[in-house]
């Protein structure tokens, strides 16, 4: 019998991706009989992936060089070389191309994983000049909807998408609605599964973690981390400007900010301010993807964890990974005073809820004593916050497309 042979496959995202690779091509790869292959930016390959997932580069280079182009045509010759039984597509440009794919030849499945609302994001989030956003928010909503009703299922990263998108209408919305809890089936659109699967904390290992968590003392260090995409909207100044506060009353406060910057004109503004620190900020990436390994191994090291973006309604209705993270490692963090953060927060006892708009904050002193006195994940991280239920979900839907 001939392996099933499936291709997860996207531009942007790295090769070491934690959704693409840790967690969906992970997933896959303990299937009996299968083959994995994860396709996206060139980056370090993890050297413990076993021998059924496999790498493939697509894109060598910027996401504005002409490289990105060339991504469409190795894409292409990937498909003309695997015949993938099922392809996962995580990104909207790759899907002209899968369906053409799948027009041709009718015995590949593939399904869409929507990682993102990417015609709110183009709209909102000034990305792109003002005249092109309608265009090209209205251009990719019609190539998602298009391809959607093609694809053997559709994906949610995120519970918010259900309502937000015309072709995932009606799907779940709690994404602990498991497909066999309480005889319950994964919501459908024109006969197509709609499956909400978060992107839940998957670690690398199973080293314990330690709880009850608190706080050093204020004569002693005290580690504060900033991880993930580095960018305004999500907070990167307002990281800034916390940790300077914190430390006018904690001396050896120090914060890390660890990822990838994509804008260029935001990374010497920021390698300059860090400059300016004296010391207290510490830039690691930046220029260059991270692996998420070494972010990993940064959370663990760390005192307490910042989530500072700013209000937007690109991210108010969605979990940053970063925050299943922080949880599944016991981090203490500080947290704006969005709803549904506050409540994953508030239900592990992770940390305190802090509005970094706010044009003046408290004495630091204040700051300083509410962070002390906290006595952090006395049960120890949240079940919820991990990938295994997920995991379950993908399995099941492999069982119902293959």
């Amino acid at each position: 019998m001939l392996p099933v042979t499936i291709l997860l496959a996207s531009v942007l995202k790295p090769l070491d991706d934690t959704r693409m690779l840790g967690k969906f091509g992970r997933t896959l790869a303990g299937r009996a009989g299968t083959v994995v292959h994860v396709a996206g930016r060139a980056a370090p390959t993890p050297p413990d992936l076993p021998a059924n997932l496999r790498v493939q580069e697509l894109l060598r280079g910027t996401r504005l060089s002409w490289e990105r182009l060339a991504a469409q045509r190795r894409y292409w010759q990937l498909l003309q070389r695997l015949r993938p039984t099922v392809v996962f597509v995580h990104a909207p440009e790759l899907l002209p191309a899968t369906v053409l794919w799948q027009l041709c030849h009718p015995a590949t499945r593939f399904v869409y994983d929507v990682r993102e609302n990417y015609a709110l994001n183009i709209r909102t989030q000034r990305v792109y000049p003002a005249w092109a956003r309608g265009l090209l928010a209205g251009l990719v909503r019609r190539l998602e909807t298009l391809a959607a009703a093609r694809a053997a299922a559709v994906l949610l990263a995120e519970r918010s998408y259900a309502p937000e998108l015309p072709f995932a209408a009606g799907a779940a919305a709690d994404s602990d609605s498991h497909p066999f809890a309480n005889n319950q089936q994964p919501t459908t659109n024109n006969q197509q599964p709609v499956l909400v699967i978060e992107n839940k904390y998957q670690p690398y290992d199973s080293c314990p973690v330690p709880y009850p968590r608190r706080l050093p003392e204020r004569t002693q260090p005290l580690r504060l981390v900033y991880s993930g995409t580095i960018s305004e909207l999500n907070g990167i100044w307002e990281a800034l400007r916390f940790a300077a506060h914190l430390r006018t009353v904690w001396p050896l406060a120090h914060l890390t900010i660890i990822g990838y910057c994509q804008q260029p004109g935001l990374l010497p503004r920021l390698q300059a301010a860090v400059a300016a620190s004296g010391g207290g900020v510490t830039l690691v990436g930046g220029a260059g993807l991270v692996p998420h390994a070494r972010v990993l191994a940064e959370i663990r090291a760390s005192h307490l964890g910042l989530l500072p973006y700013r209000p937007h309604s690109s991210t108010a209705r969605c979990i940053p990974t970063k925050l299943f993270e922080y949880l599944g490692e016991a981090l203490p963090l500080v947290v704006p005073p969005n709803p549904l953060w506050v409540a994953l927060a508030e239900e592990a006892r992770a940390g305190l809820v802090f509005d970094f708009q706010q044009p003046d904050y408290p004495p630091a002193q204040e700051l300083a004593a509410a962070l002390e006195q906290g006595l952090y994940y006395p049960l120890g991280p949240p079940p919820g916050a991990f990938w295994p239920l997920e995991a379950e979900k993908l399995h099941w839907l492999m069982d119902c497309i293959k």
